[in-house]
């Protein structure tokens, strides 16, 4: 009986061996749907350029008025009569304004009060720092103040602190003889200053002046050493705002500002003095219960935060931050220093980078560089997306909503449409004055050849040919378009979209690398013709120009 059932087992134990066999067998033979698409997917090419260069656009763009609808809707459901009762908002792009809304009631306690404009004013709160920023970068540009890393003490000789988390180590006194990191004016203009937020024994009403302010920080202590980590501070800006303006002009800090940037940009309902007639044009803060918020003065602390604005007035702002024509303020070059992110923030801090003076973070691959600032009653953002010449300004009177970020919220909108409309413009190229000097045949050491001619725009076209040329590459790969900047400077232009990469035999090339790269061709000869290129941007020098097009054998 014992054999009967070991006969058993083995029969049972060999036909469970062959369904599961069978089983392995039907399962590997099963198309492979779910993994074929996956490798589809993983072959599917990057395409380039990751962010469009902006250009003009013909409007209406259809796209671009769906998502600044829903800017409108988003906003006007933030209207809260109690909590926030009016906004106001405008967008610009390049060196114009794209849209502007205005909602809710500038004085929800009276029922005949009108809907807010582009040219109600509200407070800006720490929007305010935008404004010592531009006076150090300005004063640094006209070569009044040597280096933004200046340290602060050659400005203010009498400037001590304790910093216990020093290099040295112990408590000490910042002094310009020391070797320790440095309290500079770019960092004090950044948030990475690591003074305290407020003077001890302060707050914002504080009426002292910069001397007391010094006197009172001899026997303070830095937060952070400075450069190392990011600590919002109101001490850092207005130190910085006064001393660069008594220490450097020779005049207040609102005086300079009124003349120098305020005046220049035509920014006529913008300033520091809440009068009787701007009053009167104001929206009327409140806080969350409803009630009216007091228009209190600041003290010492009016640089970081005692200025009013209007959108309209936001608006030139931002454009001449963003380098629009017509509102030249600063540099581009200078911009664009102003622009870049100082350093990367710890988690803790809330936002990814800081800037001068801005918080910086990304949004869909891009830098949303922006500007928040809160005082009893009001609310405030300015966010510029520098990549896109786009910038979005909201002001509001009541409480800022806990519940979601508007500006974010609405770039969540507006980079998508925004990014589509540059990448579908039809795009303008420059041809040179005269085209003959550049036509003709070229090489590059006798390993790549080159054609240049010109289409029927005038502008120049190159086309490699020759035995290095893959033909399984499409044409149009391997023809570029010439776009001509200045005295023969042109600048290197792919038809977009473009693989970033693609593959040639088995090397991978970098079409991303290519594109918008200088070509810099050599001064005419004799004949009237230029020898050769170079293109610094892609190490390659001494592209000369060759008799004719070569005959090459198999």
């Amino acid at each position: 009986m014992k054999v009967k059932w070991t006969m058993l087992g083995m029969v049972v134990f060999f036909l469970l061996s062959v369904v599961m066999t069978c089983c392995f067998i039907w399962q590997y033979r099963m198309p492979k749907l779910k993994t074929e698409v996956a490798v589809k997917k993983a072959a599917v090419e990057d395409m380039c350029p990751k962010f469009p260069e902006p250009v003009p656009l013909k409007h209406p763009i259809t796209s671009l008025r769906a998502a600044l609808e829903k800017i409108d809707v988003l906003l006007r459901s933030s209207v809260d009569n109690t909590r926030l009762p009016a906004i106001s908002a405008i967008v610009v792009l390049n060196d114009s304004v794209l849209w502007n809304g205005n909602f809710g009631k500038r004085n929800m306690s009276d029922p005949s009060s009108s809907a807010p404009n582009e040219y109600t004013v509200y407070r800006i709160a720490s929007l305010s720092k935008i404004f010592p920023t531009l006076m150090l970068y300005k004063l640094w540009e006209n070569g009044l103040v040597d280096s933004l890393d200046d340290p602060l003490e050659k400005y203010a000789d009498n400037f001590t602190i304790k910093n216990p988390l020093g290099k040295s180590g112990g408590p000490t006194a910042r002094t310009l003889s020391r070797r320790s990191p440095a309290l500079t004016l770019r960092r004090m203009a950044s948030q990475l200053s690591g003074l305290p937020r407020r003077l001890r024994s302060t707050n914002l009403l504080w009426s002292g002046d910069t001397k007391a302010a010094l006197n009172l920080l001899q026997d303070d202590v830095l937060v952070a050493d400075p450069g190392t980590k990011c600590h919002y501070s109101n001490v850092a800006f207005s130190l910085l705002a006064n001393i660069l303006a008594q220490k450097v002009t020779g005049s207040d800090f609102e005086s300079w500002v009124s003349d120098n940037i305020l005046q220049r940009l035509s920014m006529e309902d913008t300033g520091f003095n809440l009068t009787t007639a701007i009053q009167k044009q104001m929206a009327v803060g409140v806080y969350s219960n409803g009630q009216p918020a007091p228009l209190y003065n600041l003290g010492w602390y009016r640089p970081a935060g005692q200025m009013y604005s209007t959108a309209a007035d936001m608006a030139k702002l931002m454009m001449a931050l963003l380098g629009g024509y017509g509102w030249t303020l600063l540099r581009q070059d200078t911009l664009n220093t102003m622009l870049t992110p100082v350093i990367r923030c710890h988690s803790s801090y809330f936002a990814n980078s800081t800037g001068t003076p801005w918080e910086i973070n990304q949004k869909f691959g891009y830098d949303v560089v922006r500007k928040d600032g809160d005082l009893d009653g009001y609310a405030a953002t300015l966010a510029l997306v520098p990549r896109l010449k786009l910038g979005l300004v909201i002001l509001m009177a009541g409480v800022r909503p806990a519940d979601q970020d508007l500006a974010s919220q609405a770039y969540s909108y507006l980079i998508p449409a925004v990014e589509n409309a540059f990448r579908d413009a039809k795009r303008t190229l420059r041809p040179p004055l005269n085209p003959a000097p550049y036509v003709g045949f070229f090489t590059y050491r006798n390993m790549t050849f080159y054609e240049i001619k010109v289409d029927s725009d005038g502008v120049l076209v190159m086309q490699q040919f020759g035995p290095q040329v893959d033909t399984n590459v499409p044409s149009k790969y391997r023809t570029i378009r010439l776009d001509y900047l200045q005295d023969r400077v042109f600048r290197v232009v792919f038809e977009s979209p473009y693989p970033c990469k693609l593959k040639v035999n088995s090397a991978s090339v970098s079409l991303e690398a290519q594109d918008r790269q200088l070509f810099n061709f050599f001064p005419f000869n004799k004949k009237g013709v230029s020898p050769g290129f170079d293109s610094p941007g892609l190490n390659t020098y001494r592209v000369t120009r060759i008799a004719g097009r070569p005959y090459f054998t198999s």
